[in-house]
């Protein structure tokens, strides 16, 4: 028999998961060490520096961007004076510390503005090869560290020159909240800029001042750290980026200080999506670094872990009685079975048949005996049918009792006791959870930080309109200058026309122009889903994408907007007036899909945009256009709303609402540009549950507990039925079948196993119960030719007797008289003869 089938296997099994599942009870629900840090702090350190990492890497591929577009649209119109284009290039952007013109033939530099840039660092490898024009570091002589862009100027027949800008490698301007600071880190782990840290001299005491001295050494620590880790690949890091990150990202713990501890996420500049874009910003190996100190707190929860160790001892006992119930009541009368079926197969039939109590085995052992008692006694056909009806009859009760289903219920109802209780009511939290504090701040924070960054992004598509509302005027600004092919801000063009042309539209040779500008634009530019041209009496010009929608003229009216009210998806407008022409108006409408974009960040959960009323345009997860939000989330914008000294301040709530725990935050829009005081909000709300949070870790880990539980009866019992239990049932009814007396039926064993070995002994029964028959049969047919000879011959004797006796009856009388003792004596001493 081998080892790995039957009923043995799957019971070594179920004692094999019982124990591996008791200790990983006892691991993940017992008692553990205390964290220097929650799980939850620094997981969203982590979410921060990705955050910072974000908006740091757009900022730097912004500011590359512009510039390149600045140059490629300069180069395409006529020559422009060095000074006239860093003039309008620092009206338009101001996003640059320093900016520089040099002539690549004679290297004069031809004008300046900002901070003065180093040209040591420009030769031959910067200019040309692969690598020509890529973004540099340089370090000036003040120690700063800058990121030198660069972009050509080319027109026809004149030399080429070299527009430069330099931009600092400083923390985004986002709010960072209290007591965190953020760093820049180099590949060497060098620190390039800080944010957040107090000054000296401003501190009140020296305890005060010791502190920060621990925090900077302490940012010096672990941006080292950050920057080893970064260097690996993202795939293969040891902690690759969170939820899709693309990116390398992850958390340290550092020291200990006062009573907190040093906790950091670290985030490396990537491209948003590396396949479709790559990212300037990204090949610069730079480090975003988050610190927060955080005070330590005791779980307190030393109680509940205590539960995980008596849930794995009570696991252990539930899975030993379960094991020992498979064992008395499948695997002990199953080789019962097979020890009995084979001794009657080898011929031995003098010891009746062991019975077991109960079940299919108990069938099979009636039907066992009943062919032994057949083979041992040789009873007649007649004498069978007697037996096998008494035996039917004694045995019919066995077979409406609980079959083999029944120890596989019992056992997993064993096991359900353990896997309810603990999958559902070891571990489950309610509306009392403790939430930290630091969570709150961090979901105000991280809120404030993308209402920020997506201002930012609605600034800079309205800065675009207004670069290219630029190139569309500047012909009528070259007819202004007669023709000496000077332009205004990013662009030039060349053109002809008379002066009453700027209190008109774009006539048609221009709107062909602006077409293809518009087009260009619009295929550069993903943010816009359509660009036209509005004039004075609101028609439509130029146009490029898709359909477009009304724009109201107006001094009191905001620059970005929204309308569409009504409709299936909210219209985002961003204008700019076209110079030259009064009245006229660029209009980009933005893609919703793009604000969403903006919006999808892990540990925030729901995150919406909300205009002054309160109505939706914008969330990461899907919304209905212009809904209202709820009502505790409605007076939660209504708060944020209100201005404090400069203007509305960013706020959080922890919202308690029966079992279910959710942090929410509001921030409305606040700072510098166009979208100011538009009176949009960002909301953010989360359920306390998605934070690693020690009770909700602990409920998680519970439940999965007893799924694996659960698991782990399906797979056993699962197993034990289908090879066992069901081809017993079968082979249950194929004995009681051949003990009724059907011989001719062929027994074949499915599997290999106990099972399979009892079905093979019954069909040696079989065909020894066939060939008995055969037998008996083959002596009843001869006994009855020769009872049918022996009679054959009587009645010629006594045929004859009568003839002699014809003419004298008294004589035939008494000679039968005499005679006729003899001849019927005969007659039975041969038929008991031949019995």
């Amino acid at each position: 028999m081998p080892l790995l089938g039957g009923i043995r296997p799957p019971i070594a099994l179920l004692c094999v998961l019982v124990l591996a599942l008791a200790g990983l009870t006892a691991r993940v629900l017992g008692p553990g060490k205390d964290m220097a840090a929650p799980k939850a702090v620094l997981s969203s350190q982590q979410y921060f520096a990705e955050d910072g990492a974000i908006a740091l890497r757009a900022s730097i591929d912004e500011r590359v961007t512009d510039l390149q577009r600045t140059a490629a649209a300069l180069s395409s119109g006529g020559p422009v004076k060095p000074e006239r284009i860093l003039s309008d290039l620092g009206r338009t952007y101001q996003k640059w510390t320093g900016t520089t013109v040099v002539d690549l033939q004679s290297a004069e530099v031809l004008a300046t503005r900002g901070e003065t840039i180093p040209l040591g660092w420009l030769d031959k490898d910067v200019l040309t090869g692969g690598q020509a024009l890529t973004p540099r570091m340089v370090r000036l002589e003040t120690g700063d560290v800058r990121l030198m862009t660069m972009a050509v100027l080319d027109w026809k027949d004149r030399p080429q020159q070299l527009l430069v800008a330099s931009s600092s490698l400083s923390v985004p301007a986002i709010n960072l909240g209290p007591f965190r600071s953020m760093a820049v880190v180099a590949r060497d782990g060098e620190i390039l800029g800080t944010a957040g840290f107090e000054r000296a001299e401003a501190l009140n005491s020296d305890q005060e001042r010791q502190e920060l001295s621990f925090l900077h050494k302490q940012m010096g620590q672990l941006s080292d750290r950050a920057a080893a880790k970064t260097e690996q690949h993202p795939v293969r890091a040891k902690e690759p980026g969170s939820r899709g990150y693309p990116g390398v990202s992850g958390s340290l713990v550092g020291d200990e200080y006062n009573g907190r501890v040093a906790a950091a996420g670290y985030a490396s500049l990537s491209s948003s999506n590396p396949d479709e874009k790559q990212s300037v910003a990204a090949g610069l190996g730079l480090t975003v670094v988050a610190l927060l100190p955080v005070v330590q707190q005791p779980t307190g929860e030393q109680g509940r872990e205590l539960y995980g160790l008596a849930a794995a001892g009570v696991l252990v006992l539930l899975g030993l009685l379960a094991a020992g119930v498979l064992w008395a009541t499948v695997q002990r009368p199953l080789l019962r079975l097979f020890l009995e079926s084979r001794r009657l197969a080898r011929g031995d039939l003098t010891r009746p048949v062991t019975v077991p109590r109960w079940g299919e085995a108990a069938r099979i052992g009636a039907a066992l005996e009943r062919l032994r008692r057949r083979l041992n006694t040789g009873a007649g056909e007649d004498d069978e049918e007697a037996t096998d009806r008494a035996d039917g009859a004694s045995g019919s009760g066995r077979r409406n009792r609980v079959g083999g289903r029944g120890p596989l219920a019992l056992t997993a109802a064993l096991m359900l006791l353990w896997c309810v209780p603990v999958g559902l009511l070891l571990h489950d939290t309610d509306g009392s959870v403790s939430v930290p504090t630091t969570m709150v701040n961090d979901q105000r924070d991280r809120t404030d930080l993308i209402a920020d960054r997506l201002r930012r992004a609605l600034n800079e598509a309205q800065a675009d309109l207004v670069s290219t509302s630029r190139l569309i005027g500047a012909d009528v600004e070259n007819d202004k200058d007669n023709g000496t092919g000077t332009g205004t801000g990013t662009g030039t063009g060349t053109g002809t026309g008379e002066d009453d042309r700027t209190d008109a539209g774009i006539g048609s040779a221009d709107g062909e122009a602006a077409t293809r500008l518009l087009e260009e634009t619009l295929a550069k530019h993903t943010r816009y889903r359509a660009l036209y041209v509005v004039d004075a009496d609101g028609s439509v010009g130029a146009r490029a994408g898709s359909e477009t929608h009304t724009w109201s003229s107006g001094k009191d009216l905001p620059l970005v907007r929204v309308s569409g009210h009504g409709g299936k998806e909210p219209v985002i407008q961003a204008g700019a007036p076209v110079p030259g022409h009064k009245g006229s108006t660029l209009v980009g409408e933005i893609r919703v899909e793009f604000l969403n974009s903006l919006l999808a960040r892990p540990g925030l959960g729901e995150v919406r945009v909300v205009d002054s009323e309160g109505l939706t345009i914008a969330a990461s997860n899907g919304f209905l256009a212009f809904e209202k939000l709820p009502t505790d989330l409605t007076d939660l914008v209504r708060a944020a709303g209100v201005r404090v000294g400069a203007g509305p301040v960013e706020n959080a709530l922890l919202i308690r609402e029966g079992n279910a725990v959710k942090v929410a935050a509001a921030a409305p829009f606040s700072g510098g540009g166009v979208t100011a005081d538009i009176g949009w909000t960002v909301v953010s709300r989360q359920d306390a549950e998605q934070f690693k949070i020690a009770p909700y870790e602990r409920e998680d880990r519970s439940v999965l507990a007893g799924m694996l539980g659960l698991a782990a009866i399906i797979l056993v019992l699962g197993w034990i039925h289908l090879v066992v239990v069901r081809p017993l049932r079968a082979l249950a009814t194929g004995a009681e079948k051949l003990a009724d007396g059907d011989l001719k039926t062929v027994l074949y064993p499915r599997y290999q196993d106990e099972v399979g070995a009892v079905v093979r002994s019954l069909e040696l029964l079989r065909q020894q119960a066939q060939a008995h028959r055969h037998n008996q049969q083959s002596h009843r047919h001869d006994n009855t030719r020769r009872t049918a000879a022996t009679r054959s011959g009587v009645d010629s004797d006594g045929s004859d007797v009568a003839g002699s006796a014809d003419g004298d009856v008294d004589i035939a009388v008494g000679h039968d008289a005499v005679h006729g003792g003899y001849i019927v004596g005969r007659v039975v001493d041969n038929n008991v003869g031949g019995r």
